[in-house]
């Protein structure tokens, strides 16, 4: 396998950090813990309802999404499904639909990203390569210089594409669990006080059900990938990572 050209590897740093406008507290806050409250404790009615305790539970993550994308200035594919899923969900509601659909769209989204991590594997771009070899994170250009050294680039990818394999069925899971938690949860009709409050219950068991279980696998591979390094350089893995201090 020849080495990977200076496109096909990941972008390095300029030495300049973007810009995070979002942070855990905010996705928290607007993506789970306002829509669980206002779906949970808002839908009957005597409060907003079902129907717009819908939209009005939808309203902010749609609205986060779409800013954090402004603020961030460039677009985040992730992101995009984010907000697709949410729009999704919430014509899927207001419209009255069985709930197997919303199950359907809750496997869907996740099981599209794990088919994009294995597609994109066979591209210069492999999805997860990119994401690990973040250059605010590592200087690429010096971890491909150390692993040419040695001879051991090929060895390296081999490894990248073993992590993109694991972070691919942590996405499977996910879609598995997905769809299982939201056939569970759901079951009573749409447009009545009692599906809005399990639309509620599935978004907020979706963090600890879902997302957490699938955010330690992807860790588990970006371990599996860094405990390659020293063994393919000779380096340590703190002489590869960026000076935050000087940045």
């Amino acid at each position: 396998m020849q080495e990977p050209t200076a496109q096909e590897k990941p972008a390095t740093t300029d030495g300049k950090q973007d810009r995070a406008p979002g942070g855990f507290l905010g996705n928290l806050a607007f993506n789970i813990i306002i829509p669980v409250f206002i779906l949970s404790r808002l839908s009957g009615d005597d409060s907003l309802g079902p129907s717009l305790s819908i939209v009005f539970a939808l309203a902010f993550p749609i609205g986060y999404g779409l800013w954090d994308l402004r603020q961030s200035g460039k677009v985040n594919a992730f992101s995009i499904l984010g907000v697709v899923s949410v729009f999704l969900t919430g014509g899927i509601s207001l419209l009255e639909l069985d709930p197997k659909y919303i199950a359907i769209k809750e496997a869907t989204i996740p099981g599209l990203i794990g088919l994009a991590v294995l597609f994109t594997q066979r591209t210069r771009f492999p999805l997860v390569k990119t994401l690990i070899l973040n250059g605010q994170l590592v200087r690429v250009e010096a971890l491909y210089q150390a692993l040419e050294k040695n001879d051991n680039i090929t060895t390296f990818e081999k490894r990248m594409g073993q992590a993109s394999f694991i972070v691919a069925a942590s996405f499977f899971l996910s879609s598995a669990l997905n769809y299982a938690l939201a056939k569970i949860i759901l079951v009573s009709p749409p447009g009545t006080t009692e599906f809005s409050e399990e639309l509620g219950k599935m978004t907020a068991l979706s963090y600890p059900v879902i997302a957490l279980p699938s955010m330690i696998v992807l860790m588990l591979a970006i371990w599996f990938v860094f405990s390659q390094v020293h063994k393919l350089t000779g380096e340590s893995l703190e002489h590869f990572l960026v000076d935050q201090t000087s940045s």
